[in-house]
């Protein structure tokens, strides 16, 4: 594609006795030539085709220049591959690589979508209305959230005994007067309170919701549909819920236990709990102060809330002394002593779920918290669409870098050394040509990448 390029030449230090000169000059050149790895991982799992199949477009099928799969493609290659906002697509429109990514038919002729076009798809209602003039495309978020847990059972070669739900809430920090907005008090600034719920590091339910509620609120709704979509092809794996105290409430506890679901939560001291547990406290005291060194003791017994609990349940806790002085912390569980003794329970199963602060962190690096238009429906978009870039992201992990040096890598990485290659491109009738960098340091990985993609069947 031919482009208007800025012919004004940069002048930098001299590199001896040589002068250094810079244009943007150069043609048809990327920054992002391993974007073709996730153009891999999508003709093996095919999530962006199943998201557009979310969108129903009214627009006059006689003038449209963009369909839908391909605004729906552009917009998650480009938060994938580190363009957060809008206006980075009125650049990125002439881009050439881009253009193949989102299988434009003549990516050197072909311009993207511009940012007008791609915020008219953010924008358009639950429903469309007749009169209608620019924003024509509508999105069912239910068939989203089903995509997201469908996307995890696929992934699975077979039913797993066992898959624990973890769920959590996090603060979307606001600047504008978007719809929604509200002070949090524990956050101390305008935001909205995302909750979302992983199966490990799939991501099963991102759920944007304004931050004048309990971080609970919704969940069991949540937890309801995602419950009754796995058991609809798995029916008899159990089900673990796990969170922070946050969502130690009866009415979770109390489904889960009307509907075969597990529990371990975490639950907010109080003085009778600590009264609990007076003579551990002083034991684990004694011993720091013996040894200098953390001590910590642990004592399961059963507890009952004056007033909110419908029924007495078994509660775990831990008696810790540190240098800061005492420690205690309680978890509340349906898990049985024998399966989970109090010491394994806390240690092993309720502390793992601090890895999923490293997967909420993944999806600020793939800018979920980039909920700046005005509506909370437009933002909860935003929202799905950098979660389907998570999903991209998360599967290229899963197929293509298991067995690597990246395999635990987060997505930041990822972009960094996998993603972000210069690359010269060169568009011929019956090829496309990519001339990576030379200069790439981890050519030996991207083989190893792209070979282990390749082995993965293609789907139909």
């Amino acid at each position: 594609m031919t482009t208007q390029c800025n012919q004004f030449v940069f002048g930098f230090h001299p590199q001896k006795r040589r002068e250094i000169r810079a244009q943007f000059n150069g043609g048809a050149i990327t920054s992002d030539g391993g974007g073709l790895l996730l153009r891999e991982v999508e003709k093996r799992i095919g999530i962006l085709c199943q998201f557009a199949a979310c969108f129903t477009d009214y627009r006059n099928p006689d003038l449209i220049e963009h369909p839908v799969k391909e605004l729906v493609a552009q917009r998650v290659y480009g938060l994938a591959l580190g363009y957060e906002d809008l206006n980075d697509h009125e650049e990125l429109r002439n881009d050439p690589l881009l253009a193949v990514l989102v299988e434009k038919e003549d990516p050197d002729n072909e311009a993207l979508a511009g940012k007008s076009t791609l915020n008219r798809l953010e924008l358009g209602g639950e429903k469309i209305r007749q009169k209608e003039r620019y924003k024509k495309i509508a999105l069912d978020h239910g068939a989203v959230d089903r995509l997201l847990v469908e996307v995890f059972l696929q992934a699975q070669q077979e039913a797993p005994k066992e898959i624990i739900l973890d769920l959590d809430a996090t603060d979307d920090p606001l600047h504008g007067q978007q719809e929604g907005r509200f002070f949090h008090g524990y956050y101390g600034h305008y935001c909205y309170l995302p909750l979302y719920i992983f199966c490990g590091e799939f991501l099963l339910c991102a759920r944007l919701r304004s931050s004048n509620k309990d971080a609970s609120a919704g969940s069991v709704e949540e937890l309801q549909r995602i419950v009754a979509q796995i058991r609809f092809t798995w029916p008899w794996v159990r089900i673990v819920v796990r969170g922070d105290s946050g969502f130690c409430r009866e009415e979770l506890m109390a489904w889960c236990e009307a509907n075969r679901v597990e529990y371990l939560l975490g639950l907010a001291k109080n003085e009778r709990l600590k009264a609990e547990i007076v003579q551990e406290m002083g034991e684990a005291k004694a011993q720091y102060q013996q040894t200098g060194g953390a001590a910590r003791l642990f004592k399961e017994f059963v507890y009952q809330t004056r007033e909110s609990w419908s029924r007495a349940r078994r509660v775990v806790a831990k008696a810790e002394h540190l240098e800061k002085g005492e420690n205690p912390r309680f978890v509340v569980t349906s898990l049985s002593g024998e399966s989970w003794p109090a010491q394994a329970l806390y240690e092993e199963h309720y502390c793992a779920r601090g890895d999923m602060e490293n997967r909420i962190k993944e999806q600020l690096m793939l800018f979920s918290d980039r909920t700046s238009t005005h509506y909370l429906r437009s933002n909860q978009l935003r929202l799905y669409f950098s979660s389907i870039a998570y999903v991209l992201l998360q599967m290229l992990r899963r197929l293509g870098l298991a067995g690597t040096e990246l395999a635990q890598a987060q997505c930041s990485t990822i972009r960094l050394k996998l993603l972000k290659i210069g690359a010269l491109i060169r568009i011929t009738v019956r090829k496309v040509w990519i001339s990576l960098a030379g200069g790439y340091p981890y050519v030996s990985l991207f083989q190893q990448v792209h070979e282990k993609l390749c082995a993965v069947p293609l789907k139909h």
